[in-house]
Order: C-alpha cells, then structure tokens, then sequence
C-alpha cells in the first residue's frame, strides 16, 4: 500500500490587539500556505463573523470534493477515450448547525457540466461519473452523501 503525506499551515491573522479577549474583538482570518505555492486567504464563513471575500473551509471542502472527483473523470475519461472539450462544476452543498453551535455536512452535490467531443461519446461520458465518484479520494473520506447530477452535450 501507498502512503501519500500532506502538509499545510495554517496561520491566524486576525489579532485586532487583544487576542481572543472576547467574542467580537478579533477577526477569524487566517492565511493557508503550501509551501512554494500562493497563499489562500482564509476566514470563517460570514455567519459565523467571517469576512466574505476571504475562502471559508464550507467552501474549500467542497472545492476539494469537486476538484478530486473532476481529476478522476478526466483520467477516466482519457482510459475510455472519451475526449473531454469543457468541464465545469458548481458544487453546493447542505451543513447543518446543531443548537451548541458545532455542526456538520449532511450531504454535496457535484453539477458537473460536460462537453464531449461528439454525440456518440455522451452515454459513456455521463457512466464514468459513477465511477469517478468511487475512485475520489476526498469522497471517499466524506461521512455523508456525495451526490452527482451530471449534464453532458456534444461540441467543441
């Protein structure tokens, strides 16, 4: 079996002057980095004091579901020659809050949207997102739903 290792920093930068004193009094921005790679600024999602035009980790898992799945589709898709023109995914997904404020996600949906080189590639085409979804790893790791509603059309 292969092992694969990780690593990421996160760094917070939302000390205001007081640290943590209170609720309100810092900011929940933070920098992701990887090194030799640019930085992803970070932040909690707006309902929960987050500054909106920073990525929060609602939406970075989700890009992660998206991304890993598209990844997979594509190399699947390249096995089966199937010739891939366009692939985009608007991804949503369902967190629920539960009353002592922790929560988790109940289920993502990839909306993969498709283009095939022609007409008689689309079956197959719309098949290998099946299998796509078993080979992702982030799904995989996921202890909720990963659903797919997949469309796909012939053109360049």
């Amino acid at each position: 079996m292969k092992m694969h290792h990780y690593s990421t920093t996160v760094n917070w930068t939302g000390n205001t002057g007081k640290g943590t004193q209170n609720y309100t009094g810092y900011t929940r921005d933070h920098a992701i980095t990887v090194d030799g790679k640019p930085v992803i600024p970070g932040s909690s999602d707006p309902a929960f004091r987050g500054d909106p035009s920073r990525y929060n980790p609602e939406e970075l898992l989700l890009a992660s579901l998206s991304s890993c799945h598209m990844l997979w589709y594509l190399h699947l898709c390249a096995e089966a020659g199937i010739i891939v023109t366009q692939y985009a995914d608007t991804a949503t997904g369902v967190m629920e809050e539960t009353a002592n404020g922790s929560g988790k996600f109940t289920c993502a949906t990839l909306n993969p949207r498709v283009t095939v080189q022609h007409t008689g590639m689309i079956e197959k085409a719309i098949e290998l997102h099946k299998k796509a979804n078993t080979m992702c790893f982030i799904a995989n790791s996921c202890n909720f739903p990963v659903l797919h509603n997949p469309t796909c059309t012939a053109g360049t």
